[in-house]
Parts: C-alpha cells; structure tokens; sequence
C-alpha cells in the first residue's frame, strides 16, 4: 500500500523541483491502493510542494454551455476527476474564474496565478493560466493518463492560431463568486477535428526531444512535461502543419 512519504518519495525520485510550479492531470484509479485515500494524495503532492506551487485543472466544459451558462466558482464540481474535486475544496487553494477551464492553485503566487481568466475569451488564451505555466517554465504531470489529457497543448494551438480550433462566435457564460456577484463572460470554445484524440502520436517524440520523460507515482506511469521544451517542439509543427492532430497519421505522414 502506498503512504503519503512513499508517494514524496516518488515525485523526489521524478526529479520534480518543490520549489517550481506543477499542474498535475490525474487518474487516482491508477495510483493503486493509498492509505488513506485521494486526500492522501493531495497532502503529498501539497507538502512536496510547499515552496513551490501546485495546480490542477478543475474544468467545467463539460456541462457549462450557453444552455447552462451559470459556472459557481465555489460550488461547480470539476468534470475532470476525484483529486482536483477534493483540491479546490481545500484550505488555502484558490480557483480561477475561468466558466469552463478554471484551474485551482495552492502555493507560492496562487492569487496572482489564477487572476484574470474571467477577463479572456477563450479556454487557454496565452494571458490565462495555461500560458503562465509557460512563462513560469512549469512541469506537467500527468498521472495514469496520456497526452489526450494535457490540455496545455489545446494553449499552442490557440497561441500559434491553428485555423479551425476555435468557435468563431461566443456563448454569453456568466462566472458567479461566492457572495452572488455575477460576471458576464462571453467564451469561445474549442471545437474538433478531433484535435486531442491524437495527441499521443507525438508521444515519442517528446521522449526523443527531451520534452517529455517517463516515471511513477505509487502504481501510476507518470508523463512529466516541460512546458517550455514542449512549445518548443509541438509549436514550429503545427505551423508547419495546422492539421497535425486532425488524425491519426504517423508524423512521417503527416506532411509536416
């Protein structure tokens, strides 16, 4: 059984620097069993990272849509797992006000981190979160699951502008806050092909260009991204190639 130490253990072992900035995308299933469970988890990755600051992505896209618009910054459950539902919950973490791709932070900088998504029009504009974890040359954990789920890369393909990857109009969402003030946030949303489906073919790749390596965390592999290495790479290919990631035709093949 894994324990909160034998878990720090793992992200030491990682190489993750507690004195950096981390999101963490995750599947607890593939943790394995924990004492204690997912908050077990969180008091890991939140003492590994005292110093530092820990994020995860607490999205909504799910449900909040121009027919249910009201995104609750305080009470909207995430649609995106166990461990960041139980994160934003907690002491001290602070939620972006972002209707469908907030992110929840715990940390060094976490007020000024999360500022200001309530103010963009799309899920992952360069000014949001997903573009300071950029800035701030953050790693990406993803944990019991792949590149389908780094939704970092969905923040290059607006950042380089890929045609088609966003709706042209705007739904009229509205971010209300804890004491009832309400927000118009008139967004954009990200739409297909299928775009994520297949960002796992650049999966090795990654590994090979040093932007990506492979680790565990308790039963769980563990992708940990560079964010800086990976605009690096994934940047210049989908310029070259706007519809890298519209199927799922080997890079050799992809035309770019």
């Amino acid at each position: 059984m894994h324990t909160k130490l034998s878990l720090m253990k793992d992200l030491e072992a990682m190489g993750i620097d507690g004195n950096g900035t981390i999101l963490v995308h995750s599947s607890m299933k593939s943790i394995g069993e924990v004492e204690g469970g997912a908050d077990t988890v969180l008091d890991a990755l939140s003492e590994y990272m005292k110093k530092g600051l820990l994020v995860l992505p607490t999205h909504t896209w799910s449900y909040i849509n121009a027919d249910n618009p009201r995104f609750e910054v305080e009470n909207s459950p995430s649609c995106v797992g166990i461990l960041p539902e139980l994160f934003r919950k907690r002491k001290g973490v602070i939620r972006s006000y972002h209707p469908t791709h907030s992110v929840a932070a715990l940390g060094k900088d976490a007020a000024s981190f999360t500022a200001g998504a309530e103010q963009l029009d799309t899920p992952c504009h360069r000014e949001s979160a997903w573009g300071k974890l950029l800035d701030r040359k953050a790693a990406i954990l993803l944990v019991g699951v792949d590149l389908r789920r780094n939704t970092f890369m969905h923040g290059i393909e607006e950042w380089v502008d890929v045609p088609g990857r966003l709706t042209e109009e705007h739904e009229a969402l509205v971010t209300v806050l804890g004491d009832g003030t309400e927000i118009p946030v008139p967004s954009r949303r990200h739409k297909g092909p299928a775009s994520s489906e297949y960002f796992g073919k650049v999966d090795h790749l990654l590994e090979k260009c040093g932007a990506m390596y492979k680790s565990r965390l308790g039963n769980a592999t563990v992708r940990v991204c560079d964010t800086l290495k990976l605009t690096e790479v994934i940047a210049p290919l989908l310029r070259s190639n706007p519809h890298l990631f519209e199927d799922q035709k080997p890079l050799g093949e992809a035309g770019e």
